[in-house]
């Protein structure tokens, strides 16, 4: 599966954006997704995920309560809905698919290119 991801910006704290992520292919529903970030000079980290169907995601815990992980099954697309961004959220976000949302939280199986978020303060 490829996957595009799209949506990122500049944003003043406080602030929303909405990050999306196109996936090729007519499996889109047979993966679970989610979304990684990596801020300057630190490693990749998990944000998001949500399983096959949408019936369940889990989250770091930096985002809960903020950031709302979706996906649309017909549309073969992944959301990011962030909220209340902070500067700390700044950072290189990818979107990512693995056959279970265990395995994606640990090794995902594709990646997409990087959307640039950038919160100011």
């Amino acid at each position: 599966v490829q996957l595009q991801a799209s949506g990122g910006g500049l944003v003043q704290a406080g602030g929303s954006l909405r990050l999306s992520c196109a996936a090729s292919g007519r499996t889109f529903s047979s993966y679970a997704m989610g979304w990684f970030r990596q801020a300057p000079g630190k490693e990749r980290e998990f944000v998001a995920a949500v399983t096959r169907t949408g019936g369940y995601t889990n989250y770091a815990d930096s985002v809960k309560g903020r950031f709302t992980i979706s996906r649309d099954n017909a549309k073969n697309t992944v959301y990011l809905q962030m909220n209340s961004l902070k500067p700390e959220d700044t950072a290189v976000y990818y979107c990512a698919a693995a056959g279970t949302i265990v395995v994606l939280t640990r090794r995902p199986d594709y990646w997409g290119q990087g959307t640039q978020v950038t919160v100011s303060s």
